[in-house]
């Protein structure tokens, strides 16, 4: 993802514009299928799905930096208030018991981290502090898996003047082609920041700042995780989480997604013929990557 962040900004002319569009088309069609896949399984009723929809609204009408929280928070409240009368779920035993202590301590490191970065960065005004503060933030709140990030991302990277928005989009639809975790993306923004002394560097911070967030708060929930499992408004709740989640999705997949690749019937056509070689044929993402830059080459032509 380094390379790949080193070259995008070389990518001038007709075709190397064609071949950024081509990633953002198949951006479009990775997320709507996640969209399909999460909604299939997080909110496969009709409560669920209204509570879906509330999170939808809730992201379209409130400011970015705050939206997702916002939608998180009421999708709990709206499953404990919906699901009091779902059967409990029986929890799984841990095989390694973690430690409480251990669990603590990554707590208060993952609190500290997330009010002292901020308040660092805005009084010393430091580039550096600015972005493993942004990163960490976005990390930190994310709730969902990798998709739900990028309405987080855009306004983190975006919205200041550091990535351009074409790099941002053609970057999340590489970064599918790729193995593992979808945080991988963190270190393509980190090295796609403009004006930064060591594009090297701060990939390894955008990589990091993104991904530790996470680490640190599931180290922080294990010990007490099963116990938890076992509470009634505990279970209510992450049911209406997960609900919220799907409506997040949607939302990222409406903006930036679908706003600033689909432009024309022919984008429609190639997004769609994505989506189907995803669902309906099973193709791996780095073949439609590439099926979606060769119809946009022939774009060109």
């Amino acid at each position: 993802m380094f390379s790949l962040a080193f070259g995008a900004d070389h990518l001038s002319g007709n075709y190397g514009m064609r071949i950024v569009h081509g990633l953002q088309l198949v951006a479009v069609a990775i997320v709507a299928q996640a969209v399909m896949t999460m909604q299939r399984s997080l909110a496969p009723d009709r409560q669920r799905m209204a509570l879906a929809l509330g999170a939808l609204a809730i992201v379209i009408v409130l400011p970015p930096q705050f939206a997702t929280l916002a939608a998180i928070v009421v999708g709990g409240l709206g499953g404990i208030v919906l699901f009091r009368s779902v059967p409990l779920k029986k929890s799984k035993p841990f095989l390694i018991r973690p430690s409480r202590l251990g669990a603590s301590l990554c707590a208060a490191t993952f609190l500290t981290l997330l009010f002292l970065l901020p308040l660092s960065s805005q009084l010393t005004h430091r580039l550096t502090l600015q972005v493993i503060s942004a990163f960490y933030t976005c990390g930190a709140l994310v709730f969902g898996g990798g998709h739900v990030v990028l309405p987080l991302l855009e306004n983190a990277v975006v919205a200041p003047g550091w990535v351009k928005e074409p790099v941002f989009l053609s970057g999340y639809g590489a970064a599918q082609t790729l193995p593992g975790p979808l945080f991988s993306f963190g270190g393509f923004l980190g090295a796609s920041i403009q004006n930064s002394t060591n594009r090297f560097l701060f990939g390894l911070v955008g990589l990091f700042a993104l991904s530790v967030p996470g680490l640190l708060a599931m180290a922080s929930v294990l010990p007490f995780w099963q116990q938890w499992q076992e509470i009634r408004l505990v279970q209510c709740s992450f049911r209406g989480v997960n609900a919220a989640v799907v409506g997040v999705l949607i939302a990222a997949l409406y903006s930036p997604l679908w706003t600033s690749s689909v432009h024309s019937r022919g984008d429609f056509l190639v997004v769609l013929i994505c989506f189907v070689l995803l669902t309906q044929w099973k193709l791996q993402p780095i073949v439609t990557v590439g099926f979606a830059i060769a119809a946009s080459l022939v774009g060109t032509l």
